[in-house]
């Protein structure tokens, strides 16, 4: 794959990154004061001052971004204001169980989505395809928080085959990965589906057809990967989603993962905790759309040419 490409790519995923990081710092700093938060209404004003100075927050703003990018870098990102523990230990002691259950939902979600897309095009106005489709609508349509608060009153309270909440077996993965995995899924099925019946209706698939190639392998080995570039962006676009979704349904689901931590964090307005999981996010969001972008180059070299075969 071309040098400079990925260069450029690299570029602008570091860029993306500095720009989130510095934004969420500088919100942050300008929304209040966390000792209001943090401590008693009763506390004198001179146990405000000593935290204050014992977390930094007596510097001036431009001081304590310059001090927070240079122990970033040397894999310190501060203490959490309510515990003193580091704010990466408490982090990391989240992010197996966040992993966990992203994977589930994103396997999952690929399981069911680009078999459903590729069956919708394949009996394109069929009832298989008007399902597909209204399940699609219901994923995009349904929040979820309320689809996670619905399954709980079925599976848990009505029918009590499911429990509602908690962390341990794969009976507690039920309901969050499905909850999750519902909008994800409708999403792969969608753009499988819009991709699939473009590249059916091509000359060489109806070539193949003509030289006897049978059905699966005019789909899969001719037309799906000719589809795969737009399934791919929205796999990666849907990792956001994903992820911002991460943070209602362990919530709803009381999953003990960093998005969880996430909310309490805000609610207490635990700077170093909120800042660490927000790099975190991003790490993972921008990581996720480079490899996307590296794929497009892969899966099809015109996005990485310009005209007359010139590198971008």
């Amino acid at each position: 794959m071309n040098l400079r490409y990925v260069s450029i790519k690299l570029l602008r995923a570091i860029f993306t990154l500095w720009l989130v990081v510095s934004f969420v710092f500088i919100v942050l700093r300008i929304t209040g004061d966390p000792t209001e938060q943090l401590l008693p209404d009763d506390v004198g004003e001179e146990i405000r001052e000593y935290y204050r100075i014992l977390w930094g927050l007596d510097r001036p703003v431009w001081e304590q971004y310059l001090l927070y990018f240079k122990a970033a870098f040397q894999g310190d990102f501060g203490v959490s204001f309510r515990n003193s523990q580091p704010a990466l230990d408490l982090i990391w002691q989240r992010v197996p169980k966040t992993v966990e259950l992203g994977t589930a939902t994103f396997v999952t979600a690929l399981v069911f989505g680009i078999p459903l897309g590729v069956m919708a095009a394949i009996w394109r106005d069929s009832w298989i395809d008007r399902l597909t489709m209204s399940f699609a609508v219901f994923g995009f349509s349904m929040p979820n928080f309320f689809l996670g608060i619905l399954l709980i009153l079925l599976f848990a309270m009505n029918l009590r085959m499911l429990p509602s909440s908690g962390y341990g077996t794969w009976e507690h993965m039920v309901m969050p990965v499905f909850t999750l995995a519902t909008a994800f899924a409708g999403a792969i099925a969608r753009f499988t589906r819009s991709a699939m019946l473009d590249v059916l209706s091509k000359d060489y698939i109806r070539t193949a057809e003509a030289e006897g190639a049978s059905m699966s392998r005019r789909v899969w080995l001719h037309a799906f990967p000719n589809a795969a570039v737009p399934v791919v962006t929205i796999v990666g676009f849907s990792l956001g989603g994903m992820i911002g979704g991460a943070v209602v349904t362990e919530n709803v689901f009381a999953w003990p993962g960093v998005g969880r931590l996430l909310t309490s964090s805000v609610a207490d307005r635990d700077l170093a905790i909120v800042q660490g999981i927000v790099v975190l996010v991003a790490i993972t969001m921008v990581t996720a759309n480079f490899l996307v972008d590296l794929a497009y180059g892969w899966l099809d070299p015109r996005i990485r040419l310009g005209s007359g075969g010139q590198s971008r």
